[in-house]
């Protein structure tokens, strides 16, 4: 058993609800009780097991949900080749690199990625992994099962992806021959990943998506057997759509199509589905969301990174489409903060619409219950009693937020020059304690992950 006892403030989610020096009770993975002095009802066999941790400096808020990452991408971070790059080029130049990723540098790459989440408040991740180099079709070198033991030694909430390319440079994609595979074999391993790691139990510590990577890097059959296998098996779709102008062109061009009348035209659509970026979307593609309740994966830092544009969040919104937050990759971000990307998403839509577009409780809507939807999960996303213990606390009684407590929740995001957690809690265990990782000793995963990084780009 858990108590964070005497908190500063607790951020529910529930209706807008704030609660001021309470307690929260975890028993097992789920929220027993919200109260004041919880403490003093427990039985002596309770207390016995009981770990108090002081929240008397901090605000507790639901675990985020990060709705889109490229972990392997966190060895390539701030390459100087591609700092000025577009998607296209930028994709054209680190291709080269990424080739040559190997087992350990999938296990260190997943390890700083999701390690990096947790501290900034992330329970709930996706990772949507479509390289696979071809020392990576042995059997005891499958990439999905590195990263479920990654995911669990570190203690998060992981819904990984398997994601696939099948179109290389000699049919029109962009990517190397190294790194794609058949569609055969691509349809192939995501049954057997579906089977092997799937749990859609609803307090499922592993789940699985079908995520082919982009219309520009797979063939089209890909894109129709994949809808077919997801709705087998009752598991969620994804892919990055309307990222660029570019790659609305090359649809336009390849397929006579704009990408979403592509996606529709292979039923890659509805409500099991959701899409990284959608930048490009026009009116009447909102619309067609809407009626569909197909999602989208809003990358606010790698939009804005890349130069590719601005999604319309705050229209989206008010047509109804669900929307997630997502860091997206680490090569285009270039971290995996997760209370920094809800912070870019309420300034990003400021600048497009105005100061009153969007506020921050709309924010946190979208990087908890939102995103924690878009990945097929109930039960997380609130402070609420029975609900899964998915927690992030923050400190809050510290220098740079010293003037901001009249609104302690909303003070994440306007303030603050740092996103640690003072704790991480993903399914009653702690992830991060005192703003330290609890699975793995974090300088041995900084030396490995900057070691093999330099390997890559030597």
């Amino acid at each position: 058993m858990i108590l964070l006892q005497n908190c500063y403030a607790i951020a529910t989610l529930d209706n807008e609800k704030m609660l001021y020096s309470q307690d929260i009770l975890i028993e097992e993975n789920r929220i027993k009780k919200i109260g004041t002095h919880l403490l003093d009802n427990l039985k002596a066999e309770e207390r016995a097991r009981l770990q108090i941790l002081d929240c008397s400096d901090s605000i507790v808020i639901p675990g985020l949900v990060n709705t889109h990452h490229h972990f392997y991408q966190t060895l390539t971070r701030n390459v100087k080749e591609v700092q000025n790059s577009k998607l296209f080029d930028w994709l054209t130049f680190l291709y080269e690199i990424w080739k040559k990723i190997d087992d350990e540098a999938i296990y260190y790459s997943s390890a700083i990625a999701i390690g990096e989440l947790l501290k900034t408040g992330c329970t709930l991740t996706t990772d949507h992994h479509y390289l696979y180099p071809g020392s990576f079709s042995v059997e005891n070198k499958s990439i999905a099962k590195i990263q479920y033991d990654v995911a669990e030694k570190l203690g998060i909430r992981f819904a990984a992806t398997r994601g696939s390319m099948s179109k290389s440079k000699k049919d029109g994609g962009l990517p190397p021959d190294d790194v794609v595979q058949s569609d055969d074999k691509i349809l192939e391993d995501t049954e057997k990943v579906i089977k092997l790691f799937n749990d859609p139990s609803e307090d499922s510590m592993r789940r699985v998506i079908v995520a082919p990577c982009s219309p520009f890097s797979v063939s089209k059959e890909l894109m129709k057997e994949s809808v077919k296998l997801a709705r087998k098996y009752g598991v969620k779709l994804h892919t990055h759509l309307a990222e660029t102008s570019d790659e609305v062109q090359y649809c336009l061009k390849t397929y006579g199509k704009r990408p979403l009348a592509l996606m529709e035209e292979v039923e890659f659509i509805g409500e099991d589905t959701f899409y990284a970026h959608g930048i490009y979307f026009d009116d009447n593609e909102l619309d067609l969301l809407a009626k569909t309740k197909t999602g989208i994966a809003h990358c606010p830092s790698s939009n804005m990174r890349l130069g590719s544009g601005i999604c319309r969040v705050v229209e989206c919104h008010e047509k109804g489409i669900p929307i997630g937050i997502a860091v997206d990759g680490s090569a285009s971000n270039d971290t995996s903060d997760m209370l920094g990307e809800l912070r870019q998403t309420l300034l990003l839509q400021r600048v497009k619409y105005g100061s009153c577009s969007i506020d921050a409780n709309t924010v946190f809507e979208f990087g908890t219950t939102g995103g924690a939807s878009l990945l097929g999960f109930k039960n997380v996303g609130k402070i609420k009693e029975n609900w899964l213990a998915d927690l992030a606390v923050f400190p809050i009684l510290r220098l740079d937020y010293t003037g901001s407590l009249s609104d302690p929740l909303a003070a994440l995001l306007f303030c603050g020059d740092s996103h640690i957690t003072k704790y991480t809690i993903v399914n009653g265990i702690l992830a991060v304690k005192d703003g330290k990782l609890t699975g793995m000793e974090e300088e041995t995963i900084i030396k490995k992950g900057n070691d093999i990084s330099k390997k890559l780009l030597s």
